[in-house]
């Protein structure tokens, strides 16, 4: 099956755009730690089958310097308590519960593990991190977007 692309949100509505790309940049300038962000990106995307985003940010993570080990277990990472730190063991169990909020709201329980390891101000920026891959996530699946050559 091939996929061609719907439509590119940038070229048809700039401002439309410009509005999550203000989103992105809020969290990449809010102290939230880069590492931590594009591990969140990669497990939003893969619960959300975005391969564009997958690629991406995979990319992005091993140019940051990621294990290649850590990445190819993060959609299983309760199994690999070893690989991951408990900070971001938390931010990932936020990250799955605010992706896939529709299953069972935010579990009091994440909520609070994610409190005590952020604090409000760094449950915010970790909120506003899952709502923006969310968003590019919704944008690619829904127009295809294509993966880029490399």
């Amino acid at each position: 099956m091939t996929h061609q692309q719907r439509l590119a949100v940038q070229l048809v509505d700039q401002a439309a755009y410009q509005a999550v790309l203000g989103l992105e940049r809020y969290v990449r300038g809010s102290g939230l730690d880069a590492s931590l962000y594009e591990l969140v990106k990669i497990r939003a995307s893969q619960l959300n089958g975005c391969a564009f985003c997958m690629d991406m940010h995979n990319r992005d993570a091993r140019a940051r310097g990621e294990e290649q080990r850590r990445l190819d277990v993060l959609s299983a990472w309760r199994e690999a308590p070893g690989l991951f730190t408990d900070t971001e063991r938390v931010a990932l169990a936020f990250t799955e519960a605010a992706t896939l909020i529709a299953e069972r709201g935010m579990p009091e329980e994440i909520w609070a593990d994610a409190h005590r390891e952020f604090g409000d101000a760094g449950v915010v920026r970790l909120l506003m991190a899952v709502a923006a891959i969310n968003v590019w996530n919704r944008l690619a699946v829904s127009t295809h977007q294509v993966l880029p050559e490399l």
